[in-house]
C-alpha cells in the first residue's frame, strides 16, 4: 500500500513540473498546464501526507 501511495505522490509530483516545462517549449497551452497543474497538485497533497514520515 504505501508503495503504491508513492507511486502516485511522485506521478502528482512529476505532474506539477513537466507542464511547466512543456509551455516553457510551446508544446503544450496555457489551460492544458493549469488542469495537469491542478491535478498534480490534488494528487500530491492528497497522497503525500499519507506516506511521508510515517514508521515501517
Amino acid at each position: 500500500m504505501q508503495l503504491l501511495l508513492k507511486y502516485i505522490s511522485f506521478t502528482g509530483l512529476i505532474l506539477t513540473i513537466v507542464p511547466s516545462i512543456l509551455v516553457f517549449l510551446n508544446i503544450i497551452e496555457i489551460e492544458s498546464h493549469k488542469q495537469l497543474m491542478i491535478l498534480g497538485t490534488i494528487l500530491w497533497f492528497c497522497t503525500s501526507p499519507l506516506w511521508i514520515n510515517k514508521k515501517v
